[in-house]
């Protein structure tokens, strides 16, 4: 098994750098991006000017190659100052790992360091309407043509439908369930098209949408790994992606958290501070006790990633990771809410938001019941 890790000098005040960023440039956006429930461009512009859209990619792509434990320390500071603004981060990385893992070199070198730059953004195409959990049963198909493919359906809950301009997608390309499916990389303009744009209770400046495919032609170039190799290429990229939102879910419990402690050391009932109330000091120290839990475990994931799953237990800690993070962020920030009282039922006050988005990270990249079934199976092998 991993050993727990301690953050390095260098990456305390690597934090620290990027907390202020957040404070500075991220934060004064939120309120107004999630009334607005529009994709923030002055955010992604607010990344792109700090490099950050670099931070998960290879060097020799144009990137950081910032190890999996520094890219959810940025995640977890964008989070707690606007979760909608880390989650643009998280989706090219996303869009891209099955590149970074599996693409040939030659759609490596025209790709990654376009997405590191902030040139284009990327999306990732599992879901389906009757394939969500189960996304072996998908139905979207890619048949072969000459050197082409020609891919046909939908696909539901993509994040960044309609901003994005490279989508990777997951068709059958014959009826077995598991080796019957094959990732590919397509441009947008090749004929992603957007046909709905959700209205959702959180994560409202990241647009999530149904994309539709018809007769959309990827060159076989652009398939990523062999044919019938899909299904591992998606499990393959979800254990990788899962951590960062076990950090995603981190950063917004903190975020939450310190808004809920400020305010309850300013706000009087009876003449004192209602944070004098050992009732609410014990809550908060739950909260503050859980949330450093989470913290430990999803920086323990990121670890093992960046040291390559040497012993095979990526599945399971990142499914605990991501798993615990998010139900511990659905707590604690249903408990700031209860901190501030009505005025935290309100938008004029951040908890309310935090506690909308929290809601998310315990459903997408995999439900926290999908979770606990990957942890199981681990255990009962």
């Amino acid at each position: 098994m991993s050993q727990p890790i301690t953050l390095t000098d260098e990456q305390r005040e690597f934090r620290a750098v990027v907390r202020q960023f957040a404070a500075d440039k991220i934060a004064p956006l939120a309120a107004d991006t999630d009334r607005a429930a529009e994709y923030s461009w002055p955010a992604f512009q607010a990344l792109q000017s700090m490099e950050l859209t670099a931070l998960s990619f290879p060097a020799e792509y144009g990137g950081s190659g910032a190890s999996l434990v520094d890219q959810a320390i940025v995640v977890e500071e964008l989070a707690a100052a606007c979760a909608s603004t880390s989650l643009i981060l998280l989706i090219s990385k996303l869009g891209m790992l099955p590149v970074i893992n599996f693409g040939s070199e030659e759609v490596k070198q025209q790709y990654l360091p376009k997405i590191a730059s902030g040139e284009s953004q990327a999306s990732y195409g599992l879901s389906e309407a009757d394939a969500g959990s189960d996304v072996a049963s998908m139905a979207t198909r890619a048949e072969r043509d000459g050197d082409d493919w020609v891919i046909n359906g939908s696909k539901v809950w993509i994040t960044n439908a309609g901003i994005s301009d490279l989508y990777t997608i997951f068709a059958r390309t014959s009826e077995d369930r598991h080796t019957g499916i094959t990732a590919f990389l397509a441009e947008a303009d090749w004929g992603v098209h957007v046909d709905k744009l959700e209205k959702k209770l959180g994560m409202k400046g990241s647009p999530t949408g149904v994309i539709r495919f018809e007769d959309l032609r990827v060159p076989d170039s652009h398939r990523l790994g062999e044919v019938g190799e899909g299904f591992r290429v998606a499990m393959h990229t979800l254990d990788r992606s899962r951590p960062t939102i076990g950090a995603q879910a981190v950063g917004i419990a903190q975020g939450a958290l310190n808004y809920a402690v400020g305010y309850m050391q300013e706000r009087k009932t009876f003449g004192r501070p209602i944070a004098d109330n050992q009732g609410l000091q014990w809550m908060a120290a739950d909260a503050a006790m859980r949330i450093e839990a989470a913290r430990n475990l999803v920086y323990k994931a990121c670890a093992i990633v960046d040291e390559g799953d040497p012993h095979g237990e990526l599945s399971m800690i990142g499914a605990m990771a991501k798993a615990y993070a998010s139900d511990v962020a659905m707590d604690v920030t249903t408990d700031c809410v209860q901190f501030l009282g009505g005025y935290g039922y309100t938008n004029e006050f951040p908890v309310e938001r935090m506690m909308r988005d929290a809601k998310l990270t315990q459903i997408y990249e995999g439900t926290n019941q999908i979770q606990r079934m990957v942890i199981a199976k681990h255990l009962m092998r």
